[in-house]
């Protein structure tokens, strides 16, 4: 600017001013206040509201849980205990009924004696997932590992575990650790055999039933090698092969081997399972079944073929448009009609089955949003590629779109675990409900409400949280665009 011009300007100034303080630094808790909770007029009134109603709910909640009593013999016993110690108009809880009966909001009716078996089947949960879940982080594997073994070891041994079974757990879990750490292809292998492990431990009876439905899948991947050329006809003459398999032929080779090596667990009937037993079970088989056909629906759906796209879209908006306790009542009442007379077919299974096909259709439809917010220049890319079909959707789409499907299948995980509390409609006894009202039906403990719904609230918050929290671990390690 020239100096005639600075002259006629007014605003231009002739002096410099003089140095300033630097202004005061704000942090800590006062400028969090501050910025979230005192930031205007309305969100400080907010903030006041919300201080009041917590106000209101610990003013009434908080002396009936510092009143509580955790030893005694009946509610009854509780009462009595309470007006003596606080007086006769107070009142509180009588978490004494959850220290005398956690075994059966835990395991149901399943026999105490055979505890040690859906103990032992969720520690090796957690070896099964831990090369799948954490196949990055040596230090998040260890730790998991380390744990799940211990406390198995702990809780077995704790619930009367026979003196045999011991020295198998340790050794199970032990090699099954070593082989984590030194050949992780063998130990993907190990989770992949897990499910019918767990079958065998949960309900019992020869090991070669579970064996035999395992030689099924491993007939179809021989069908499906050896006519790998000829495309769909070898997908279908493999699932022919395996389904002939499983019905015509695996219980009787079952029979024959059972009769030469009796593989045997005491059996455990599907109306003993309850509790978070049975919750874990469904909701586990629900997560790992639901997500490989949702992926399939997803796919199917998207398909340029108009027949398989049609019939996606049927089934997922079918599923969708009907409340999951619909099916479920199919699965109990109308399924039956469409087996052969005298066929026996397991009420678990069945509820598995109905809550996996209610998951995928939700699945599908959270991973066609992933797939859609993939840009057209990833499919361009794989076709420049000259990648196939099925080569650019497992090494460039995919991995994209489940990447940022993650928040929506954690959170259609946690809503289906929830909703294994469903199953009391139909007879089973879930840990919420149906436990609940058997224990309090007895008279010592009638009376007691809140005190059933607050533990197994706990433990389903914890299960859930522990799900969202490892959703964002994941999100945080594979966000690769941002470093």
């Amino acid at each position: 600017m020239s100096e005639t011009h600075s002259e006629t300007v007014a605003y231009v100034r002739e002096t410099m001013l003089p140095p300033e303080p630097p202004p005061v630094a704000q942090s800590g808790a006062i400028k969090w206040l501050r910025e979230n909770l005192f930031s205007g007029p309305l969100n400080i009134l907010l903030t006041l509201l919300g201080v009041g109603i917590v106000w209101v709910i610990v003013g009434t909640v908080g002396p009936w849980l510092s009143h509580s009593v955790w030893n005694a013999g009946s509610m009854a016993e509780c009462r009595k205990i309470i007006a003596e110690t606080w007086g006769a108009e107070a009142s509180g809880a009588c978490f004494a009924l959850i220290k005398h009966r956690w075994n059966q909001f835990i395991f149901g009716f399943y026999p105490p004696e055979l505890y040690w078996r859906p103990v032992l089947a969720f520690g090796m949960l957690f070896l099964a997932l831990a090369p799948v879940l954490f196949s990055e982080s040596r230090k998040a594997r260890r730790i998991v590992i380390g744990l799940a073994v211990a406390l198995t070891l702990i809780i077995a041994l704790s619930l009367g575990a026979p003196g045999w079974a011991l020295p198998g757990i340790l050794l199970a879990m032990a090699a099954w650790a070593a082989l984590i750490e030194t050949r992780p292809g063998w130990a993907l292998l190990a989770s992949c055999l897990y499910p019918f492990a767990a079958v065998w431990l949960l309900w019992g009876g020869t090991l070669w039933l579970p064996a035999m439905a395992l030689a099924g899948f491993v007939l179809a991947f021989l069908v499906w090698r050896l006519l790998a050329r000829y495309g769909m006809f070898a997908f279908a003459a493999a699932v022919v092969a395996a389904a002939l398999w499983w019905l015509l032929l695996s219980e009787p080779a079952a029979q024959a081997l059972a009769a030469i090596l009796p593989l045997r667990l005491v059996p455990v009937s599907s109306d003993q399972f309850g509790g978070f037993v049975l919750s874990i079970t469904i909701g586990v088989s629900g997560i790992a079944l639901s997500l490989p056909l949702g992926i399939v629906l997803a796919l199917a759906r998207r398909s340029d073929l108009p027949v398989v796209k049609l019939l996606a879209v049927m089934f997922i908006e079918f599923i969708r448009g009907v409340p999951l306790i619909t099916l479920l009542f199919v699965a109990s009442l109308l399924l039956n009609y469409f087996l052969p007379p005298g066929t026996s077919f397991d009420i678990i299974l069945r509820v598995i089955i109905m809550v996996t096909l209610f998951a995928a259709a939700y699945m599908a439809e959270v991973i066609r949003g992933g797939l859609a917010a993939l840009p057209k220049g990833q499919y361009e890319a794989a076709d420049a590629l000259g990648l196939d079909y099925w080569k650019a959707q497992r090494l460039i789409i995919l991995p994209q779109a489940l990447k940022i499907s993650i928040p929506g299948i954690v959170s259609t995980f946690i809503g289906m675990f929830k909703d294994t509390t469903l199953v009391v409609f139909v007879g089973l006894f879930d840990p919420l409900k149906a436990m609940s009202d058997t224990i309090r039906a007895s008279f010592e403990w009638k009376g007691a409400y809140w005190e059933p719904y607050i533990f197994v609230g706990a433990i389903f918050f914890i299960l859930c949280f522990g799900m969202s929290r490892y959703s964002m671990y994941l999100e945080r390690r594979l966000k690769r665009d941002h470093r």
